[in-house]
């Protein structure tokens, strides 16, 4: 069945165009109409996935045909849908995608969920040029719908007039926006982007320099009307192919299950997909504070994903007791499933700057951080070796992205990879996933509406663990 579902896709010329800003200034004006704003971002990301759900104080989600069959990408959509509207945040340029025809683009997934496009331009030192760079994206893909266009980095009212004269002239499309030329750093970028929130001083600052674009440089009302000017859109019949599904059989649920999560300002990188997934198959989640915590719950496996554990190394390296018990429940077979930081975590310590920081010292592996990307991407892995979450054989679609590099690595038979890269750079010579025992490090991150096999494993590893721990402390009594 058919229903309306007012959405926008915030779309830019290039990476770095302002879309992120704009989005959260869109979100910030439809709230002072009341209206609630449901986010979503394209493509690998967490840190804008966190501001957009700030903002909005809606949970942001992940929508990447790419990491989730097309089927998962609009059902995630319309199953996630809530309130009024949703703003949908493209990456890079509109048309980047892997490949000369854009797969898996801003574009393409505009097309997927049928969403009318605003077009955000970073108009820097240009003015009726702006036009034709409109121009040629109208015409590039005439399938898409370019429905309007925000301007930034306008230096004043000349510029802005010369350049929305020649839009219209020439495009026939409204302008709804134009943001000024400001020196401001309330919104801070570091080498992944911009400063997740969970790490950002000056929130307030932030939220007022946001609403000052809101209140002066938007035209809502226009904005609104192209998110409700949207076709309607229905669920898509899902197909028996690898991928997870919204619906939870009674049998597949793993109840009383406990699963940790290291939630703190040195691991944030979380689908919340990942973790709605793993609930619905009845297993409660236990949030842990790795800066803080003296020791690791009661818990039956430990999920750790992604974040800055080099920014947040002195804390880490400082809580001795946290570490010792993490690395003793490792010995003890506790499932620990760890996705780039957390690999990093697990390992013996992180070198930044020439400074040694310890670590949880589970994998023999020192890394150091540099100053450019050591992998970047998407990732396609074959899991070819024995580990206790994914059967030999299964093919994942993740992505990396890290500036660290591991040091003073060897395999033996206790510690090894196994994950075979097809695509990406792994840990070392196109290997990535390093296993000991039930723990499972690796840099490529996975999103769980891409694949059961991932939910399936540590599910099931858990269960097992909970199991085996159960029957020895029977024996024991």
């Amino acid at each position: 069945m058919n229903k309306e579902y007012p959405r926008l896709v915030i779309a830019g010329i290039r990476g770095g165009c302002g879309k992120t800003t704009v989005s959260l200034s869109i979100i910030t004006a439809l709230k002072l109409k009341k209206l609630q704003v449901t986010p979503f971002k394209k493509g690998p990301d967490y840190i804008d996935s966190g501001w957009l759900s700030l903002f909005a104080n809606n949970t942001c989600y992940n929508l990447d045909p790419f990491l989730i069959s097309k089927e998962n990408v609009v059902n995630s959509f319309v199953n996630h849908f809530k309130g009024d509207l949703a703003l949908i945040e493209g990456n890079r340029g509109l048309f980047d995608g892997m490949d000369a025809e854009g797969s898996y683009s801003t574009a393409e997934l505009s097309k997927l969920l049928k969403s009318p496009i605003i077009l955000v331009v970073d108009c820097s030192k240009v003015t009726r040029t702006v036009a034709a760079i409109i121009k040629g994206c109208i015409e590039f893909d005439r399938s898409i719908q370019i429905s309007g266009v925000i301007l930034n980095q306008i230096a004043g009212k000349r510029h802005e007039n010369i350049i929305k004269a020649s839009i219209e002239k020439y495009c026939s499309l409204p302008v709804v926006g134009a943001i000024p030329r400001m020196q401001d750093d309330s919104l801070p970028e570091r080498h992944m982007g911009l400063v997740p929130y969970q790490e950002h001083q000056y929130l307030d600052r932030a939220n007022s320099f946001i609403q000052m674009i809101a209140d002066r440089h938007l035209d809502i009302d226009k904005i609104a009307d192209i998110a409700f000017s949207a076709p309607p859109l229905s669920l898509v019949p899902e197909k028996s192919e690898e991928g997870a599904s919204f619906k939870v059989e009674d049998s597949n649920r793993s109840e009383y299950l406990k699963i940790g999560v290291l939630k703190d300002p040195a691991f944030q990188f979380y689908y919340p997909e990942n973790l709605e997934e793993l609930q619905k198959r009845g297993a409660e989640i236990v949030e842990i504070n790795a800066l803080i915590d003296q020791a690791l719950p009661d818990i039956d496996a430990l999920y750790i994903g992604g974040g800055f554990p080099e920014t947040n190394a002195v804390h880490l390296a400082e809580n001795e007791s946290f570490k010792t018990s993490l690395r003793k429940a490792a010995e003890g077979g506790l499932p620990i499933y760890a996705e780039c930081g957390g690999l990093m975590f697990l390992g013996r310590k992180i070198r930044v700057d020439n400074k040694n920081f310890s670590m949880v010292n589970l994998f023999p592996i020192t890394f150091k951080m540099k100053g450019k990307p050591q992998a970047h991407g998407y990732t396609i892995i074959e899991v070819d070796q024995k580990n206790p979450f994914l059967p030999i054989g299964t093919i994942l679609h993740g992505h990396e992205f890290h500036y660290s590099l591991p040091e003073e690595f060897s395999e033996n038979e206790n510690i090894y990879t196994v994950f075979k890269m097809k695509r990406g750079e792994g840990i070392k010579n196109k290997r990535d996933g390093l296993c000991y025992k039930n723990a499972l490090g690796t840099y490529t991150h996975i999103h769980a509406l891409g694949s059961t096999a991932w939910i399936n494993g540590l599910i099931n590893s858990a269960k097992e663990y909970k199991f085996l721990r159960s029957k020895l402390n029977h024996e024991r009594k």
